[in-house]
Parts: structure tokens; C-alpha cells; sequence
């Protein structure tokens, strides 16, 4: 390994008592009695990262609250999470990610059905009245590593079957030639990333430049990664949390082979930076937080309230950036932030206006068990603190709309709901627009648009399943608008596209009732889905994004470019059980001048603007 710059993990005293109260215990655990854990800072700097570095996966043992044994994890580094690795812009870096886990797989799944009357299975620990899943234990530490956010070629991306087993290493450059953003790198490995980022595998991934350096935004000390995941833990047979990681899933019914269909994993346990419930003592001033929703699934609706009083705090908490970097202006938070699976937000928050208080971070979501995420102490006298809050934060941030948005293609990506076409499974579907008369309406795998023009356009299915054929052939350089159409049944998908940023240009609502006029049956439509007006873009989505909710009836449109790679790379549901199950599909990237020789050239675009 090459020399390179760590700055060791912080945490805080370990007083919780202090200002804490009288807590009941949630789920066996006490919350805030332990102090939040920040992870090391690695910066490779210019000739180190010009060289390259190791970072080695390795099994390690942490306790992710004092009042439970050691959990076993896999962990980059031996960190988990793993070192918040830092760049400058432009700064070429060379990781060999080593596989040196050892011992038997960290996790243990176990599916339950619910019990009427009782609490839901997910909402406690332990593997009571749940069936284990057979083949998890015997799992090998097969892993690939993905940096999400990154722009790199197709061979450095993290491809989903290039895993690597113990003893060998990933190697993978990164130019990042990005503007300054928040990226995190995880686990991708085929068919099992929902249980290897389960164990322990995810970072964060800063990439810095002179626009962000200008601003003077806090740092050091007071700029804080916040990595907020959920878990579950299993019991011994006296009922006594063992501290190790149980992946329990709510089985909701079987398919036509009698296996179990299961919903997406979701906790009792919120855990920052790997500590559940912890608490942190700020200063009473600015602060700059990288939120990232690293759960599985879990979507989750924050705020920021009054310890005593419950009410939320206004006027402190301002967004500063999204996934794909800094926004236009700040954005004031006096609402709840929604922050899905994979998705980033970059924070400022104002603890000088709020000396002396205690804070909560709670998850407003509905039928949330466990609400608490982690407590802000905030200290008595106001530190000294010269930052201003800037009115311009990137003046070379350019909003896009369809019509000043370059030429571009379009493409229609359908998320179906769970039914008998797809094994009780939500599918994504690539379609390709038919020319009138040449597809029998209604028919399987056939999709009927009224949009706001008033046009019926068919589309047919192409590409369902990962291995399918390929579908979508890109040609570098170009821009492309992808529209998710979620027709419901599965809950809100948070879609990410490999490769690229994009910019949300509308929500479109079309009907999302499973039956109609979506058949599940059928697999198809058996009427024209029909426009229904515009939905609103969240301000916190107008920036660059490379994951975005698609709720239930709408057809979110996205626009990017696809510049800076070239090669084979992934899209899909970022719920980590969907993508397993199957909500995954890839697209190529070719230089035009290559593309032009490809024998078959697969065109999932249509020329027409759908809404």
C-alpha cells in the first residue's frame, strides 16, 4: 500500500446518562447512551492515489450498542462503516479492493409470516416462529465492490458477476473528474447484495473541488458523515439478544413452485454510522452532515424535533446538495426530508440558535415501531463560528427542462406490479413503442400510454429479466430522457442509473390500481393508461440526482448524459431485495463510431415525447 493521509475514527464520550432522562428500552436496547461514531478519513493525496491503494475487506467484530454483545461483520478496512474516502477533483485514484474475509457468513436470514394480534415479525428481534433460510449460512465472501456516483469505465464500475472470492482482489480506478458530491461505495455482487451490505459492507466517498472550497462550509470536526442504515438481531433461546445480524422478511404469500414471497427487509433498529440510537455533543454552531440512507429498503421521513416537546425545529437545517452534488441555493427545512434507499443529502445545520437544547432525529414515517434515529446535544455557549450562510452555492448549476434540454432520445421503463407473470415478483420491463396493427391489444407484455397529447401509443415488452437480451444500446455523448412508469402494487421504487446524473424533468400520474387497467393476470393493459395531470418536484429533486423515487402512479422523467465511460453497466430498483429478485437490467455504452458496425443493434427509444 502506498503512503497516504488517515485521519483516525472520532467518537464522543460515552456518558449517556448526561441530559438523557428516564428512557424505556426499545426492543431490549436503551437509546442514546451511546455516543455517535465517526468513521477515519482516508485522502490518498496525489502520489498515492496516482499509485494506487489497498483497501482490504476483512471480518471483524464491533458493538453496535454497549448493552449488546460484539456483532460480527464484514467491513472495508475493518471499519464499519467503512473510512470516508476523500478526493480533489481530477484526482485519479487506483483502489485494489482485497477480499480477506474470513469464517462463516455474518447473517443469518429467516422469513415469518405475520401472527394476528401480534406485533408485525420485522418490528422484533429474534427468529421466533420464523423459518431460516436455507443456503444463506453456507454462503462464501464472493463480493464486488460498486462506487456509487462514480463515472468510470464499465470494467471499474463494480459489474454485479465480477465478484472476487477470498484471497483476491478487485481492481478498479476511478478519474473523478466530478464536480464535488457525496458518493459511497458498497457491496454489488449477484443475487446476495442485499445480504453482503447487510453485513457490514458500505463507505462513504467525498469528492472535493475549488466551487465547494470557495463556499467555506464547516469542516474538520464539524463536518459529519451520517450513514443511516436498519437492522435486526437474533435472540438465544432464553430471548437475550446475541448482538448477531438477522435478516427477517415478512412472508406475504408463495408462487405457483410453493416458495415464499417475501417484502423487502425493514428493522427495528436504526443504527448512524453503525452505533443503533447513538447521541452526539455539538457545538453551538454550524455543522455540515453527508446523510446517506444506506438500509436495504427502508425509506425515511426525517425531522428534527425538540426532545421535550416533540415539536420540530424550523428556521436551523438547510439542504445544501443531493446525490449528484450542490444545489443552486440552499434549500430552508421545516418539513420532513424523504430520503429513500442510496439517496444523499448534504446538510447544514445551525445548532447556534438552538444552545443548550437536546434534538432528536426521528423517522416520521407511518407504521415506524421505533421512531428514535439518534440525539444532538447541543452546547450551552455559543462557539465561535464566522460562516455565513451563502445565497449562491454553485454558480455553474444549470436547471434543465425538455425543451432546453439538447437533442435526445427517449426510453420507457415500466415497474409492474407483483402478480403470476412475474412470480409474485415486481418486474422492471424495457419497452419498445409498435407501430399500430403489428401487436394484438390487449396481449401479455403489451402497454397502452394516453398522453397529455391525447395520443394512444403502444408499447411492447422487451427485456424483463437481467439475463435477458440486451435492450438499451447508448451512444457516447448522448443525452438521454428515461421515463420510470411505476404502475403500483410494490410501493415507491428508488431507481438508480449507473454511469450518469440526471435531472428530473417531470411527474407525470397515470393510474396505479393493480387490477385495472393493468391486468396482473393478463400481464398487460386492457385499456389505455390515461394521463392525470402533473405531480410536484420536491425542491430537494431539481439538482443532479442519480436515484429517484418513483411512487405509485407516476412516470418519472429523467434526463442525462451519457459521457465520461464507456462499457457495460447496470440499472435498477435500489430496494436491495427487489434487485436481487430480479429489478435489475443492463445497458451498454459504445462509441458512435463503433456502433454503427454492431451486427444487431437492440433500440429500446422511442422519438416520441410521452406524458
Amino acid at each position: 500500500m502506498t503512503e497516504m493521509s488517515i485521519e483516525p475514527a472520532r467518537t464522543g464520550t460515552a456518558d449517556g446518562a448526561e441530559r438523557n432522562g428516564k428512557r424505556e428500552a426499545a426492543a431490549g436496547l436503551t437509546p442514546f447512551i451511546d455516543a455517535l461514531r465517526v468513521p477515519p478519513v482516508l485522502r490518498p493525496g496525489r502520489s498515492g492515489a496516482g499509485r494506487g491503494i489497498d483497501i482490504e475487506l476483512r471480518t471483524t467484530w464491533v458493538r453496535l450498542h454497549s448493552q449488546l454483545p460484539p456483532t460480527k461483520v464484514w467491513a472495508y478496512a475493518g471499519h464499519y462503516p467503512g473510512p470516508t474516502i476523500e478526493v480533489r477533483r481530477r484526482e485519479r485514484l487506483r483502489i485494489a479492493w482485497v477480499n480477506r474475509l474470513t469464517g462463516a457468513y455474518p447473517v443469518t436470514a429467516a422469513e415469518a409470516r405475520a401472527v394476528p394480534g401480534a406485533p408485525l415479525p420485522t418490528d422484533v428481534p429474534g427468529r421466533t416462529g420464523a423459518t431460516v433460510v436455507e443456503g444463506v449460512g453456507r454462503l462464501p465472501a464472493w463480493v464486488v465492490t460498486h462506487l456509487h456516483g462514480a463515472v468510470t469505465g464499465g470494467g471499474n464500475d463494480g459489474w454485479t458477476e465480477n465478484a472476487v472470492a477470498q484471497g483476491d482482489a478487485q481492481l478498479s480506478e476511478y478519474p473523478n473528474d466530478h464536480r464535488a458530491a457525496t458518493w459511497w461505495y458498497h457491496d454489488h455482487a449477484m443475487d446476495i447484495t442485499r445480504w453482503n451490505v447487510y453485513a457490514g459492507l458500505c463507505g462513504m466517498y467525498l469528492v472535493r473541488d475549488g466551487e465547494e472550497d470557495a463556499l467555506q462550509l464547516p469542516a474538520g470536526e464539524h463536518e459529519i458523515p451520517l450513514v443511516i442504515q436498519d437492522r435486526n438481531l437474533d435472540t438465544d433461546e432464553d430471548g437475550r439478544l446475541t448482538g448477531r445480524l438477522l435478516h427477517k422478511t415478512l412472508v406475504i404469500g408463495t408462487d405457483a413452485q410453493g416458495r415464499n414471497i417475501t417484502t423487502p427487509f425493514a428493522g427495528p433498529y436504526t443504527l448512524v454510522n453503525g452505533t443503533i440510537w447513538p447521541y452526539a455533543k455539538v457545538d453551538a454552531r454550524w455543522y455540515r452532515f453527508r446523510l446517506l440512507n444506506g438500509a436495504n429498503a427502508r425509506t425515511f421521513t426525517l425531522r428534527l424535533v425538540d426532545d421535550e416537546t416533540g415539536e420540530q425545529v424550523t428556521g436551523a437545517v438547510h439542504q445544501i446538495g443531493s446525490d449528484g452534488g450542490l444545489l443552486p441555493r440552499p434549500l430552508a427545512v421545516d418539513g420532513a426530508l424523504s430520503v429513500a434507499p442510496a439517496e444523499r443529502m448534504d446538510l447544514l445545520i445551525d445548532f447556534g440558535r438552538l444552545r443548550g437544547r437536546t434534538l432528536r432525529l426521528v423517522n416520521d414515517a407511518p407504521g415506524v415501531a421505533y421512531p428514535q434515529v439518534m440525539q444532538f446535544r447541543v452546547g450551552e455557549q455559543k462557539a465561535a463560528d464566522g460562516f455565513v450562510l451563502p445565497a449562491v452555492l454553485s454558480s455553474s448549476f444549470e436547471r434543465l427542462t425538455h425543451d432546453t434540454a439538447p437533442r435526445h432520445q427517449h426510453r420507457l421503463v415500466v415497474l409492474t406490479p407483483p402478480g403470476p407473470v412475474g412470480g409474485g415478483h415486481p418486474e422492471i420491463w424495457e419497452m419498445r413503442q409498435a407501430e399500430p396493427g403489428t401487436v394484438c391489444v390487449p396481449g401479455e407484455g403489451v402497454i397502452q400510454v394516453k398522453g397529455a397529447d391525447g395520443v394512444v401509443r403502444t408499447y411492447q415488452r422487451g427485456g424483463r429479466m437481467f439475463d435477458d437480451t440486451l435492450g438499451f444500446m447508448v451512444r457516447h455523448g448522448d443525452w438521454e430522457q428515461w421515463s420510470f412508469l411505476n404502475l403500483g402494487g410494490a410501493g415507491t421504487h428508488p431507481m438508480h442509473i449507473h454511469l450518469i446524473d440526471f435531472q428530473v424533468l417531470s411527474r407525470d400520474i397515470y393510474p396505479a390500481d393493480p387490477e385495472s387497467p393493468f391486468d396482473t393476470e393478463l400481464g398487460g393493459t386492457r385499456a389505455p393508461l390515461e394521463y392525470g395531470g402533473a405531480a410536484p418536484i420536491a425542491p430537494g429533486d431539481r439538482g443532479w440526482k442519480d436515484v429517484i423515487q418513483v411512487p405509485p402512479g407516476q412516470m418519472v422523467n429523467v434526463i442525462g448524459q451519457f459521457r465520461g465511460a464507456r462499457g457495460r453497466f447496470m440499472y435498477h430498483c435500489h430496494l436491495l431485495e427487489h434487485e436481487d429478485m430480479g429489478m435489475m437490467r443492463p445497458f451498454v455504452v459504445m462509441p458512435p463510431e463503433a456502433l454503427e458496425f454492431h451486427h444487431h443493434q437492440p433500440d429500446g427509444s422511442h422519438g416520441h415525447h410521452v406524458r
